[in-house]
């Protein structure tokens, strides 16, 4: 009973996740170690785009409300040009500074709301941009870090393969710390690229909702501007 004992927590300690990789191929170590940095890196940027998003979600309500209140745009200008601190403010005091940029004194030129939407568009698609960063990043790692886990895998088996050969003992307990070695290596692949994944989509549902809210309020600015326009000629 008690060599029983004994060689069930050799197994187990055998079979433990350090263990495996303390006994790994120097290969299937590389792979483990780079999935690892993956998985880190791609909940890093999970963290930082879920309170990224939280925030502009936040702003924009704040912003939309004090734009839709009924006050004049140029107090609202005033108040904001000093204080961007997120995109759809800096739209709009874009689309201002380019709108009265060319607004000569005795009226309004025709071309002024184009260049106001044309700026406006610009910086829209500059914070768009900034805030897609990284959401690259989890699409690869979604896509690749399954088939870098594989590469583990065939390549930690291989060389079980190659210790039969070489010893001529197919035993299952020669093998089989090998074998779990490599299967190892695919399922912290799994670990790194499910949550990326599954990140990469939520997230992208939410810039594509935050990029239709900002072309929104870009289309209901120009028709406000190129009011202006027409009733200052």
């Amino acid at each position: 009973m008690e060599e029983e004992v004994v060689a069930g927590n050799a197994i187990g300690t055998e079979f433990g996740a350090i263990a495996m990789f303390m006994q790994a191929d120097p290969v299937v170590k590389g792979v483990m170690i780079s999935l690892a940095l993956a998985s880190v890196w791609t909940w890093a940027i999970i963290v930082d785009k879920s309170l990224t998003f939280s925030r502009l979600r936040g702003k924009a309500k704040r912003f939309e409300e004090q734009f839709y209140s009924g006050r004049p745009l140029d107090d609202l200008y005033r108040r904001l040009k000093d204080r961007l601190d997120h995109p759809m403010a800096r739209v709009f005091v874009a689309g201002m500074d380019e709108f009265a940029k060319n607004a000569p004194s005795s009226g309004f030129a025709p071309s002024a709301v184009q260049r106001a939407e044309r700026r406006m568009m610009a910086e829209a698609t500059r914070e768009i941009e900034r805030a897609s960063s990284q959401l690259p990043v989890l699409a690869t790692v979604g896509s690749v870090a399954p088939f870098v886990g594989l590469f583990g895998t065939v390549w930690g088996i291989m060389n079980s393969f190659q210790g039969i050969a070489q010893t001529g003992d197919a035993n299952l307990a020669v093998v089989a710390p090998g074998i779990a070695e490599a299967l190892f290596a695919t399922a912290i692949g799994l670990v790194a690229a499910i949550p990326a994944v599954v990140a990469y989509n939520r997230y992208t549902a939410a810039l594509n909702s935050y990029v239709s809210r900002v072309e929104g309020f870009t289309g209901e600015f120009t028709a406000i501007l190129s009011r202006q326009a027409d009733g200052g000629r």
